[in-house]
């Protein structure tokens, strides 16, 4: 769809783009034409210099008038194009505080401004062409985050990598098009047979990068929404001590009592960068009161659904995890600090000393990321990954069908897998996409 649908309002917008709340500074934004004629009513800058007079992108100090009160503080203009909205836009940096954040805000309303939507300035910013919509999405996922993994990943987002290899792919796929256009403009010249094998290889390659973006988001995954793991073992094998000496702090009750723990208790730490959210289990056993019964059956729901589970044993039995697959499970032989580890186990650690801790959190690390790293990982968005595999599924029909349909039909699927790679980017997105994107965002952003 055309960008231009997308904005025909050119009135200025403005909004707090600073955290509500106290603060040393609050900033409020205007863009839109007309920016620096606002900025003219409402500021007076120190010294003999005039509003009209700003050079873009240098700081003023000066007076902002609003209505009962005047704040001393700056404006800045930036100038269309070079601005983060492609508008001419001004930034007042004014005190902290709530009202006065208010009175400045209010005042840029009396002096021609509207609201802005949530959003709409990265929205404006999306359609005059400073970034894609994918890039936007990392911009949001970076706001958002709560890891240093996702902060990573958006950042990667946002810097327009996925973005890079999207169009790269498109463009690709655009040549194959215009090869296949003249094929079928000049039939008298026929097409070799190698030409066929030519298209055939070049699809083959691009689903194969393709393939290895959608297999990126099984870590991407990870980064978006955390990995939950899972504490399990019998009573008394130490996984409440264990989970406190991963927090660095004491979270969950400790006893020497079996069936001490009999809810789940939940901590979150990074690992590599990645929030991992531990559960603490009840402790499994046979033989249970009824209240003990209910956490043991909890806890056997959480290794069910856990992407990782720890079994914590002090004597090498870790039946507890018997009914989860190998791959989601890591072995500990608890209290290293007590008795010689024995049995098959993956580690051995000591939560009174420490050892065995860091070798611990590198093993679930791995075991949840695989070979993989997720250093690069950026395809965190559900939405990119179901167009990913939308778009692999018509090059893939592409590729199957070289050699037994016609070149003009096999370029409907390639057309149409080039559209849907579009959606990433925005560049083929429909408005009800973009509306959802920048829905997420707040206002002032």
């Amino acid at each position: 769809m055309d960008k231009s649908d997308l904005n025909n309002d050119e009135n200025l917008i403005s909004a707090i783009s600073t955290a509500a709340g106290t603060g040393g500074v609050a900033v409020i934004r205007v863009s839109g034409k007309g920016a620096l004629l606002l900025a003219k009513k409402i500021f007076r800058p120190s010294g003999k210099t005039a509003v009209e007079s700003f050079e873009p992108n240098k700081m003023y100090t000066g007076k902002i008038l609003c209505e009962g009160f005047e704040d001393f503080g700056m404006c800045v203009y930036f100038k269309s194009p070079k601005s983060f909205t492609g508008e001419d836009v001004v930034e007042f940096h004014c005190h902290g505080g709530t009202q006065i954040a208010r009175g400045v805000l209010s005042a840029t309303f009396k002096a021609g401004a509207r609201p802005a939507e949530r959003g709409e300035f990265t929205k404006r910013a999306f359609v005059n062409g400073k970034l894609s919509l994918s890039s936007a999405e990392g911009m949001i996922d970076m706001i958002n985050a709560e890891s240093l993994a996702e902060v990573r990943a958006g950042g990667l987002l946002y810097a327009e990598k996925l973005t890079g290899e999207i169009k790269e792919i498109q463009s690709e796929l655009t040549d194959m098009l215009a090869q296949i256009a003249a094929d079928c403009d000049y039939p008298e010249e026929g097409i070799e047979e190698t030409e066929l094998g030519s298209v055939e290889e070049d699809l083959q390659s691009i689903c194969a990068r393709l393939n290895a973006l959608v297999a990126a988001y099984s870590g991407g995954k990870f980064i978006k929404s955390g990995v939950s793991a899972a504490i399990c073992g019998a009573p008394n094998m130490g996984k409440s001590s264990l989970l406190n000496a991963l927090l660095g702090y004491d979270k969950a009750i400790v006893s020497p009592l079996a069936g001490t723990t009999r809810d789940a208790v939940e901590g979150t730490l990074q690992i590599g960068g990645v929030k991992y959210n531990f559960t603490d289990t009840a402790g499994i056993r046979a033989e249970a009161g009824e209240i003990e019964a209910i956490g043991i059956e909890r806890a056997k729901r959480a290794l069910s659904s856990a992407d990782i589970v720890v079994c914590v044993s002090d004597c090498g039995d870790f039946s507890a995890a018997a009914k989860v697959p190998d791959s989601r499970v890591v072995k500990v032989f608890s209290k290293s600090d007590e008795c010689e580890p024995s049995g098959e186990y993956d580690v051995a650690v000591s939560s009174v000393t420490g050892e065995g801790l860091e070798k611990l959190k590198d093993l679930i690390a791995r075991k949840v990321t695989g070979a993989s790293s997720l250093e690069n990982a950026y395809v965190i968005e559900e939405r990119h990954y179901l167009a990913l595999k939308r778009a692999l599924e018509k090059l893939t029909a592409a590729a199957d069908g070289v050699k037994d349909f016609p070149l003009d039909l096999v370029s409907l699927d390639i057309r149409e897998g080039w559209r849907i790679l579009g959606e990433i980017t925005g560049e083929t997105a429909d408005e009800e996409i973009i509306n959802t994107v920048f829905a997420k965002f707040c206002v002032g952003k």
